[in-house]
């Protein structure tokens, strides 16, 4: 799996749909689809997910936007694109934070994902009824065992994903994974 870009150049997408495919996984994560709308319907919060959506669709979109355009301007890392645009503290402290944000919340995701890898395996073999039941999470969760060896796959299925680079890795699995 080596990435096929030449020393010195960056990779790139190939073209705008797995791109598209690719921020919308990185922006809409794990937990707008699976958690939180099941925790803001459950204790009465529609009117907060509404709003919750609205902002999503405004703010959001125009940070991503805003992220994008800066990264594309500067080809620096958020750490360099944030110390081009001036020297002082808050840049400085703006680009670490850009930096290690995605640092803190992978293990979060990868607890997830691996919960989602257990529950496709167990829907693959033929065990979607059990899934159902109101137990199967609170017992999956409990053996720490499992939970962990799913974290652990998920982690090296990701690592394997950005070892591939972006169009042979991130893209190909954004484009199979996002529909």
């Amino acid at each position: 799996m080596k990435n096929k870009a030449t020393p010195g150049s960056r990779a790139s997408f190939s073209g705008r749909i797995g791109y598209v495919l690719a921020v919308a996984g990185s922006a809409v994560g794990l937990g707008n689809i699976w958690r939180f709308p099941y925790l803001a319907a459950k204790y009465g919060g529609g009117m907060f997910l509404l709003t919750y959506l609205i902002l999503m669709l405004t703010f959001g979109y125009a940070l991503i936007m805003s992220e994008t355009a800066l990264g594309r301007m500067t080809k620096k890392s958020p750490v360099g694109a944030f110390h081009a645009f001036g020297k002082t503290l808050p840049f400085h402290i703006g680009g670490w934070v850009n930096a290690i944000v995605p640092l803190i919340i992978a293990p979060y995701y990868c607890v997830i994902g691996g919960w989602v890898l257990k529950y496709l395996f167990e829907y693959v073999r033929g065990n979607a009824a059990p899934l159902a039941g109101d137990g199967y999470f609170s017992s999956f969760t409990a053996a720490s065992g499992q939970v962990e060896l799913w974290f652990i796959l998920f982690a090296l299925l990701t690592f394997v994903v950005i070892l591939a680079g972006v169009k042979q890795g991130v893209e190909r699995v954004s484009k199979v994974v996002m529909p």
